[in-house]
């Protein structure tokens, strides 16, 4: 099985597809001038550990790379994967405040 993660801007979402373009999985955003915030990332049940979280998150780094984008990663997932993936460090905006 093939995924191909394609940007759908009208929907403020990458998306996840398979080989017959069945949904697979989408990571939705908001774009306020050169910032992304990167909201939500979901995977279809039937696509789960098969690595479509992954790709999404790559392909939405890697174009907000291109674009020369801060990335606020409010989605828990896109910011767990973040803490593996050093390589983007530079373009996160992160929290350090300590909560009390």
């Amino acid at each position: 099985m093939t995924i191909a993660v394609t940007d759908a801007p009208e929907k403020s979402r990458f998306e996840a597809r398979d080989d017959d373009g069945t949904l697979a999985g989408v990571i939705t955003y908001q774009v306020t001038g050169n910032v992304i915030a990167y909201t939500h990332t979901k995977v279809e049940p039937a696509y789960e550990g098969h690595g479509v979280g992954g790709l999404l998150a790559r392909a939405a780094m890697e174009d907000a790379q291109a674009k020369h984008r801060l990335v606020v990663p409010i989605c828990p997932f896109l910011a767990a994967w973040l803490d593996e993936h050093h390589e983007y460090e530079k373009m996160v905006a992160r929290s350090h405040r300590r909560v009390k």
